[in-house]
């Protein structure tokens, strides 16, 4: 699964479609970012411009705003058996950026974690769905997303066995492509190529979600 990511602006390089919007969008680094918050997204609607959409899937059926678990993740395998899923897909799809993401490995002392990203650090996006929900007592729209998982490369399986869908910059423009079958979008749903990205262990800080440091991202 992917629970916490960050995404510091004054960090990001690379040419892909996300790097420059980002830079221009977010002026504070975001360290330690988890479900339920406000986040960047770039939808298959507005492919040119930084929405903030929360994080945790609301589907738009939902009677009300506890009436289901928001969906984090969206496992990349069973996506076309469910219905709601399948059809956002055809849909609403969205580019969820970021520099790294944080995963926890399984020890006899504990769980430690790790951060994992680019080898060159550049700015990638996370394939993602978005829908939105009618709060029918007050008008309000709310807008959410959800995380497209996969089955871990190389470097993250050591750590845990499901990682996030990365987006090369090409795969970005093909995932917000209107003319895309579900075909073409499947396939652009497979773990990243391992030799391309890096992990270390960092400071148990990022256990908590109300630790937006710095000091996060350092290696210990």
């Amino acid at each position: 699964m992917c629970g916490r990511y960050s995404i510091v602006p004054k960090k990001i390089k690379g040419n892909s479609r996300a790097a420059g919007l980002i830079k221009k969008a977010l002026k504070e680094g975001l360290y330690n970012v988890a479900p339920s918050q406000q986040l960047p997204v770039m939808t298959n609607v507005q492919p040119n411009s930084i929405q903030f959409f929360s994080w945790g899937l609301q589907p738009f059926w939902a009677k009300d705003a506890k009436a289901v678990k928001r969906s984090i993740n969206a496992r990349a395998e069973t996506l076309t058996e469910k219905p709601s899923f399948r059809n956002l897909l055809k849909s609403k799809r969205c580019l969820v950026p970021a520099d790294g993401f944080y995963e926890w490995q399984v020890t006899n002392h504990g769980k430690v974690p790790y951060r994992i990203l680019l080898k060159n650090e550049e700015l990638f996006s996370f394939a993602g769905l978005w829908d939105e929900w009618l709060d029918k007592s007050t008008g309000e729209v709310l807008h959410t997303y959800t995380i497209i998982t996969t089955e871990a490369n190389d470097l993250v399986k050591p750590i845990h066995d499901r990682m996030p869908v990365l987006l090369s910059p090409d795969a970005e423009e093909l995932w917000l492509d209107e003319h895309q079958t579900q075909e073409e979008l499947i396939s652009l749903l497979k773990p990243y190529k391992a030799d391309d990205m890096k992990a270390y262990p960092i400071s148990q800080l990022v256990n908590s979600p109300t630790n937006n440091i710095p000091e996060i991202i350092n290696s210990l």
